[in-house]
């Protein structure tokens, strides 16, 4: 087949196949530069079409191509035209070693290769590196985890459900055409159209467009394995860290639904990669971003020019470095981050430490809605001040930060915050500036009238004209809290999680909000307050429940948050 001119030289290869050593074969696309090979080559294994190449965010291929790379985008094992069948995660490590070995032989290679690529993509790539197959010099894994329970699809014991939920669906449409499943395919097109009601289906197991005998199952085995295990490890690099030993430069979106498993995959690198020097060849750029764009939008907020950082050439300064020792990425920070508020870049040396400055929660008893008279301050309680009380319904949960589709980016929380089934306490006018970077931690003393509960805190940037920005979530779920040590209804424990990490700036005449309740729909799945695992619950098994938060001198409960600056509350 003749080369498909693409301009200025560079020249398209379609359809080249390989065949896997256990006979599978897989079908790429190869963009040649100009002029005579070899050059340095870069890879992108995806499950989404090859021809897309990722290039709803990166540069297409041949732009790369024009820079003096050899660009291979393939098809993985069961998806586009590449044999097998699909089940995800699981072949990536295994196929894409064989992938680099097959590309180091190519007359196009000169035996230097890089990876690229985000989300899915940002996976193929840990999995292959942990194979460490020979030529592999870089990668640059973007809005992944290498921890797929924790950092993909558990937060701390509760599913990350509209996420999981949409994006088997999503994956099985392919699966349903290619095995002439029409039935199927009808289903799951119905249910892909209708993001706002795919989560109402309870129990979500039981949605329609998941029951034919002849999908595959893995939709169904995500729901079920609802702990860390054996399942999860085989698929992921969580207990092979030091299998990596090449450099890494990670990407994270403050607002991106894998933000938890980009920063622990970067953190886990850093300290547990294979070797010293990819130990400090590590490296992080963590954006106000959501999954798909990236740039100055992210919900309700406008992020200013400086959020629309030329991603592209700091990809190729990346490659460029490790891949023709350009040295152009000499001395760049560990860290690079974008601050919220002040829509400006800053860098440093390490990932922060979890928060310190610790910050209390207070009320008269009635800091429900942010109509009551919950607050926030740093002094603690200095007498028994009356406890919170709210009503978690799992008929009717708190909605998600980004509404009852589970949006992903900055938007109002104002609104929702008007409900009663929520707990507010927003601290006084800030008089000077404050600064946030890291990992908050939630320190809650309550009880449930349940046995099984969630609670979940959110922090909000409160701005001058009263509009509540979301800044960030994190939830709890008792039955994972609690696993080693039973928990019983009625019972005052102590409730520590984190809240993803973030960073903003607020200004004077700004307030900060911390907002907590029982459940944020579908953004997590909803917690029956019964013994009835949540992924089989319906309204059958629903039951409300009382919760309780108690701040006073015995029993302070607080948020530790990572800040600069000074908030003498």
């Amino acid at each position: 087949m003749a080369l498909v001119d693409c301009g200025n030289g560079v020249r398209l290869d379609r359809g080249v196949k390989m065949r896997l050593a256990d006979g599978v074969t897989l079908v790429s696309d190869h963009y040649y530069p100009s002029g005579p090979g070899a050059w340095p080559t870069l890879l992108m294994r995806q499950p989404y079409g090859r021809d897309i190449a990722s290039s709803v965010v990166y540069a297409h291929p041949v732009w790369f191509a024009r820079h003096g790379y050899h660009v291979a985008i393939q098809d993985v094992r069961g998806r586009g035209e590449s044999e097998g069948d699909f089940y995800p995660f699981r072949n990536e490590g295994r196929d894409g070693a064989e992938t680099i070995a097959w590309l180091g032989n190519h007359a196009a290679c000169n035996g230097r290769i890089g990876m690229y690529g985000f989300s899915y993509q940002g996976a193929t790539q840990l999995l292959a590196a942990a194979e460490q197959p020979e030529g592999l010099q870089c990668i640059a894994p973007h809005m992944t985890a290498a921890d797929l329970y924790h950092g993909w699809f558990y937060h701390q014991g509760a599913l990350r459900l509209s996420a999981t939920l949409s994006w088997g669906i999503q994956m099985l449409r392919e699966d349903a055409r290619r095995r002439g499943l029409r039935e199927a395919s009808v289903r799951l097109e119905s249910a892909w159209a209708s993001l706002r009601t795919q989560a109402l289906s309870a129990p979500y197991t039981k949605h329609p467009a998941l029951q034919d005998d002849g999908l595959p199952t893995y939709v169904h085995d995500w729901m079920q394995h609802r702990e860390p295990g054996e399942y999860w490890t085989l698929q992921d690099i969580s207990m092979r860290l030091a299998r990596i030993a090449i450099p890494a430069l990670h990407m994270a979106g403050w607002f991106d639904l894998y933000l938890e498993g980009s920063i622990a995959g970067y953190l886990a690198l850093r300290d547990g990669a294979g070797s010293a020097f990819a130990r400090e060849s590590q490296y992080l750029i963590a954006g106000p971003w959501v999954h798909i764009p990236w740039g100055d939008r992210a919900g309700e907020m406008n992020c200013g020019p400086g959020a629309n950082l030329d991603t592209d050439a700091i990809l190729l300064r990346w490659l460029d470095h490790w891949l023709k020792d350009s040295g152009d990425f000499q001395g760049e920070p560990r860290v690079r981050y974008f601050v919220l508020g002040a829509n400006a870049w800053r860098s440093a040396s390490e990932w922060p430490a979890r928060g310190s400055c610790r910050i209390h929660l207070h009320s008269h008893g009635n800091a429900n809605s942010r109509k009551g008279d919950g607050w926030l301050s740093r002094a603690a309680p200095a007498d028994e001040e009356p406890n919170d009380l709210f009503v978690h319904d799992p008929e009717v949960p708190v909605a998600a930060p980004g509404g009852p589709q589970g949006l992903s980016g900055c938007f109002d929380q104002s609104l929702l915050e008007l409900g009663n089934h929520l707990l507010v306490y927003t601290s006084p006018v800030l008089a000077a500036e404050i600064e946030i970077f890291g990992t908050p931690r939630m320190q809650l003393f309550a009880s449930t009238s349940a046995q099984f509960a969630d609670f979940t805190a959110k922090l909000v940037r409160v701005k001058a004209d009263g509009s509540a920005a979301f800044l960030a979530i994190g939830i709890a779920r008792s039955s994972w809290l609690f696993r080693e040590t039973r928990y019983e209804a009625d019972e005052v424990r102590e409730w520590r999680f984190d809240l993803e990490p973030v960073a903003v700036a607020l200004f004077p005449g700004e307030k900060l909000r911390l907002e907590i309740a029982s459940s944020a729909f579908p953004l997590y799945d909803r917690n029956p307050s019964t013994g009835t695992p949540p992924q089989n619950a319906d309204q059958w098994s629903w039951t409300r429940s009382t919760q309780r938060i108690l701040h006073t001198a015995t029993h302070p409960s607080a948020i530790y948050l990572p800040m600069q600056g000074s908030a003498a509350w």
